[in-house]
Parts: structure tokens; C-alpha cells; sequence
């Protein structure tokens, strides 16, 4: 039986979330900004509905080269655990390292940098394309005869470990900083400072980093962020903008190698006819700024209200993928992404949101009708009608007032 681990551990996430939070809030540390997290969470939510039509895929691959071209069978007792936990985390530094080094995996990548902010909502902020080749790297494991049920349950538990050390809470600890993944380690994985580009990147343990010469301790001030910032809120665009600068940058390339070359060449590259290699700059530390926005308090008021709905909605098709027929599936989770991406568009003050809102607020009411036969939904629908009929109104009278007025107050 597969268990999704980290759609259990979602509850845990947000609670230990929520306590980072008010001790932030009251040693006054401004870790978090409302418009980061939402961004962040939207991101965590985006990949875990879009993840559900690959899950299957992904592991049948795994299962299939297991079941016909294993080289043998592992037994399954407390010995192979450990040697398995060990290469799952081998192989996730692998991936982790490549997906810095290769532009065309380093674009799914970058949606974990993009927050400029440093907290534990950081950590849920994944990409929604990764897993179409992350899995690729750990196809050895399965090669010599590793139970797939076994690796799913430690890579995920792999993936777990990581969303503690998203934190800056947590200074240095002692003797341990040698051996495993720390806050200290990670916050310089997470930084722009061109001493920290692509250091650290092991998942549980730091060894790896250690042996291969990716190393870097924690020195000067971290800065967050790529180096280029998104400067956007928008979900959407955070997964396909890298993308659309490969492309932009491989349409302008003269040969055909080159073309090439920009998919697989490290971030910085560029033909010599486009400048050649460009490195990352060095940060300005009397100039540089947060990327932000301000808000008054009606706005805010209604994308935590739609963001909540989204949150609800992407959670209750976690648990209920396997109960529902394709088309509904679909449904809610359109719904869900097109409602984190009116979030994202809301704070970014975007002018065609409007048209976008008021079409996916009628919409939704009319996609409803798919689950008027199923029972156990029927009350969850009609409540989710009434709350979009209500949406409908209250979004037109914010759309007459000014949107922005007071600034978002960091916690």
C-alpha cells in the first residue's frame, strides 16, 4: 500500500509554520511577508495537485525496470533500510547538484529560490514540473533491487527532513553541522551572494557536499532570492519563466549547437555571439530591496479568503484523487490553480485580473454541476456556490475602490 507521507505531514507543516511565525512576530524579526507566503504555499499546493496526475506514471517507471530488469532482490530487513536511506540521499544530491548545472532542469528547479524571504513556508515551495525527471536519477536504486514501495517511503522522508532546515531560527548546532543537513547549511543554498551559488546541496546529509567539493559554511550575510528576482506573485509565471528566457535566448542563438547548448549548459551561459558567460553579480548592499507591493485591507481580506478556498479545495483532493472520475478531478483541481493564480494576480495589482476573476468566479458555479450526483460532495458544493456568489459581489466592490493604500506589515 503506497502511503503519501507529506500530504499526511501537511497539518504538521502548518502548525509548526504558525509557531516560527508568532515567534517571529514577537521577537519583531520580520521573517515573514503575507504576500512571500501566500506565494510560497501557492506554490506547495500548485505542486501537490499537479502531482497527482504523475504519480502513477512515475512510479509505475520506477516499478517496471524493478519488476523485469532488477540484477537482484533485496531483502527487506533493518540493514537495507539503512544502505537505502543512504543512497536515496546519494542520489537525491545528484539530482540536486544537476538541477543547478544543467539550464534545462534548473528551470523547474528555480521556483524553490524565487522567494527572497527565508522561513518555513520556503520549504513548500516546490515546482510544479520537477518530478517529470527528479525520478530519473534514482533509477539505479531499482536496477539493484530496492522494493519501490521501500524508496518511496524514504524519499519521501527525505523530502520531510528538508522542511525543517528552511528556517533562520535555528544558528549553528555544535558537532552536528558536520555530519547532517542544518538551517546554517541550507540558508546558504538559498542565497544570491555569489560565494553561495551552488553549494550545499544535500538533502539529509552533508557529507556528500563535503566529498565532492560543493561545500560552502555560512559566513557573510545571506541573501535570498535568484539573481535575477521573479519580482512577480504570480504561481504560473514562477514555473515557466525560465523557460521562456531559454527559448527567447535559443531563438537568438545563430547555430544549431548553440540552440542546444542553452538547454544544457549551467544558468550564465550564453553563445559568444549572445556575450558569452555572464556570472552572477555581486549584491549590492546599499541598494538592494525586497521585491513588494502594498495593499489596503479589503484586498487582503479577499485573497486570504479565496487562498483559504484554494487550500481547502487542493487538500481535499489529496485525500479523495482515488474516489472521484478523471473529469472531476480536473475540475477542482483547475479551480484550485486558477484561484492561487487570481491570488498571485491580486498582489501584483494586475490589470487584467479583473476580466480573469470575474469569469473564474462564474465558471467554478457552472463546473459545480459535475458533482451534483455525488452525494457526499452535494453540501460541499452548495457551500462553495454560496461562498462564489458572495465573491462575485464583494470582488466588484473592491474593484470600484483603490487597491492599494497601506503596506502589508511584516511579522
Amino acid at each position: 500500500m503506497k502511503v503519501d507521507y507529506i500530504a499526511l505531514s501537511v497539518p504538521v507543516f502548518f502548525i509548526l509554520i504558525g509557531i516560527e511565525l508568532a515567534y517571529s512576530f514577537y521577537k519583531k524579526l520580520g521573517y515573514y511577508r503575507l504576500n512571500d507566503s501566500i506565494s510560497n504555499l501557492s506554490q506547495g499546493i500548485g505542486q501537490q495537485v499537479t502531482g497527482l496526475f504523475m504519480k502513477t506514471a512515475l512510479f509505475f517507471g520506477y516499478t517496471y525496470i524493478f519488476e523485469n530488469w532488477r540484477l537482484v532482490t533485496m531483502p527487506k530487513n533493518v540493514w537495507v533500510w539503512i544502505a537505502l536511506f543512504i543512497a536515496v540521499d546519494f542520489f537525491y544530491y545528484w539530482f540536486h547538484r544537476m538541477s543547478h548545472q544543467v539550464n534545462a532542469l534548473w528551470a523547474a528547479h528555480i521556483v524553490h529560490h524565487q522567494s527572497e524571504d527565508y522561513n518555513l513556508t520556503v520549504a513548500l515551495r516546490q515546482s510544479w514540473f520537477q518530478g517529470w525527471f527528479s525520478w530519473v536519477f534514482y533509477l539505479p536504486l531499482a536496477w539493484f533491487g530496492f522494493d519501490p514501495v521501500m524508496f518511496l517511503t524514504l524519499s519521501a522522508f527525505n523530502t520531510l527532513y528538508q522542511f525543517w532546515i528552511h528556517t533562520q531560527a535555528v544558528k549553528s548546532m555544535g558537532i552536528l553541522e558536520h555530519i547532517i543537513n542544518t538551517p546554517s547549511h541550507h540558508r546558504v543554498h538559498h542565497g544570491s551572494n555569489p560565494k553561495y551559488i551552488d553549494k550545499n546541496h544535500a538533502g539529509s546529509l552533508i557529507i556528500w557536499d563535503k566529498m565532492f567539493g560543493t561545500f560552502q559554511k555560512e559566513e557573510e550575510q545571506v541573501y535570498y532570492g535568484i539573481t535575477t528576482p521573479l519580482a512577480s506573485w504570480n504561481p504560473v509565471w514562477a514555473n515557466v519563466h525560465y523557460w521562456k528566457e531559454l527559448l527567447e535566448t535559443a531563438s537568438r542563438s545563430d547555430t544549431l549547437s548553440d540552440k542546444v547548448n542553452v538547454f544544457i549548459k549551467p544558468p550564465g551561459w550564453f553563445p559568444t555571439s549572445l556575450g558569452g558567460f555572464k556570472s552572477a553579480p555581486e549584491i549590492d548592499e546599499h541598494n538592494y530591496k525586497k521585491y513588494d507591493s502594498s495593499y489596503n485591507r479589503q484586498l487582503i481580506s479577499y485573497v486570504l479568503v479565496q487562498f483559504t478556498i484554494a487550500l481547502t479545495a487542493g487538500s481535499a483532493l489529496l485525500f479523495l484523487y482515488e474516489k472521484m472520475p478523471l473529469s472531476q478531478n480536473m475540475v477542482i483541481a483547475i479551480f484550485t490553480i486558477s484561484t492561487l493564480l487570481s491570488c498571485g494576480a491580486l498582489l501584483d495589482h494586475k490589470n487584467w485580473l479583473k476580466y480573469f476573476e470575474y469569469a473564474r468566479l462564474i465558471l467554478t458555479l457552472f463546473g459545480l454541476y459535475l458533482f451534483r450526483d455525488l452525494a457526499i460532495f452535494k453540501t460541499l458544493a452548495i457551500s462553495l456556490a454560496i461562498t462564489q456568489i458572495i465573491s462575485f459581489f464583494w470582488f466588484y466592490y473592491i474593484d470600484k475602490k483603490a487597491l492599494h493604500v497601506k503596506e502589508i506589515p511584516r511579522v
